[in-house]
């Protein structure tokens, strides 16, 4: 008996380690997964830019929602398509036409700008901007591709803290602290322009909820004189045909 005791204890710790090699080959593939995870996130906050090709005299435009009173600044740099396939600088007297139109249509900046550079605006309605762009080129017939690069930084994101602090002469804590009233006025923007869209998408919904309600009711009033309509003339024939 004592025997048949130690060999179930010696399975049971033999099952109990197995069990703990288990559990911590599984936490090892979570923690491995949870550092992949990680290393992505992070590799991924740091693409924030795009490049895109254009022709001579194509325009591309871009849609940015913004809240009003916002600084916007758009970075880019040009470079034309040799026939090899390869690219370079586009060359003197090359530029970029940029032109900013606000949700009423406006247009709140036209300018014309070199083949390497930013521009800056600054939002005075809340809504949906249209940024174009386009080549500053006059020749009507050309088969050169520009490749763009482009970055926009909108709000806070656009400050250049260490500028800043360089020209109104503020310490780390100053700059900080700078920063974060940025923050907090760009929090204070965004929530502004939800609750405008808010209201403007419950306007919407209370516009289609009432020409449902009429339309409802046009249907209804339509099939009840149609009815009407039909009992009256099944009357007039059952009662013509008790004449004949």
């Amino acid at each position: 008996n004592r025997n048949n005791r130690n060999n179930s204890n010696n399975n049971n710790k033999r099952k109990k380690k197995k069990t703990k090699m288990r559990m911590m080959k599984g936490r090892g593939v979570v923690v491995s997964c949870g550092v992949a995870v990680v290393i992505v996130v992070a590799l991924a906050s740091f693409t924030n830019g795009l490049y895109f090709h254009i022709d001579e005299k194509e325009d591309r435009c871009f849609i940015e929602e913004l809240p009003d009173e916002t600084m916007v600044i758009g970075k880019y740099s040009t470079q034309a398509k040799n026939p090899d396939g390869t690219y370079q600088p586009p060359g003197p007297g090359f530029g970029i036409h940029v032109e900013v139109v606000d949700p009423n249509d406006s247009i709140i900046m036209s300018k014309d700008y070199a083949g390497h550079g930013r521009f800056v605006f600054t939002s005075h309605r809340p809504g949906e901007h249209i940024i174009c762009m386009h080549t500053n080129s006059t020749r009507w017939f050309s088969g050169r591709t520009i490749r763009v690069h482009f970055e926009l930084l909108v709000g806070e994101h656009a400050n250049d803290y260490k500028m800043i602090a360089k020209k109104e002469q503020l310490n780390t804590v100053q700059t900080r602290v700078y920063q974060l009233n940025s923050k907090v006025s760009q929090i204070a923007n965004e929530q502004a322009y939800q609750r405008i869209r808010e209201a403007q998408f419950r306007e919407i919904s209370e516009s289609t909820n009432q020409r449902v309600l009429w339309w409802s009711i046009a249907q209804a009033t339509i099939l009840v004189l149609t009815a009407l309509w039909q009992i009256r003339h099944l009357k007039s024939f059952f009662e013509a045909k008790k004449l004949d």
